[in-house]
């Protein structure tokens, strides 16, 4: 196990939101360390090893946190390469967004996500929500067995 394997890998454009994100883990002790992707592409970039992330060290988060409305590519097509590659297929991922729309939680889950969640714009509730996901995801749950490991 290295440093790598507890990081939580916030997919978000909103700077604002990853400030009050941080804010909220800090408040709940969720310490992980939060890698943030602004957009699709460094996200892929960082799951994949590419690009500005090329040189990081090998591993998966132990948590991703998907936005759907992202610049460059969006969430959804994130989500589909990751289940796509049997590297990443296994990683959780909750997606966190604004959207309520039907067709995206629909194809959010047809895609694999794990949990679909409506952000919250109060900071109260967003420190709540973020708490009680990071409680699931990173203490109750048991995640899976790596492939090949």
């Amino acid at each position: 196990m290295n440093s790598h394997d507890n990081v939580i890998l916030m997919v978000e454009d909103n700077a604002d939101f990853v400030e009050l994100a941080q804010r909220a883990f800090v408040k709940s002790n969720i310490l992980n360390p939060l890698v943030v992707a602004e957009d699709g592409a460094q996200a892929l970039d960082y799951l994949f090893c590419t690009g500005a992330w090329a040189d990081r060290p090998r591993g998966n988060p132990v948590l991703i946190l998907l936005d759907l409305k992202l610049p460059k590519v969006d969430g959804l097509e994130v989500l589909r390469r990751l289940r796509d590659d049997p590297r990443t297929r296994l990683v959780p991922v909750v997606i966190l967004t604004t959207s309520l729309e039907e067709q995206d939680i629909a194809a959010g889950y047809k895609l694999g996500a794990n949990s679909y969640i409506r952000k919250p714009v109060d900071f109260t509730q967003l420190a709540e929500v973020l708490k009680q996901t990071g409680l699931y995801w990173l203490v109750i749950n048991q995640p899976p067995v790596a492939e090949g490991g």
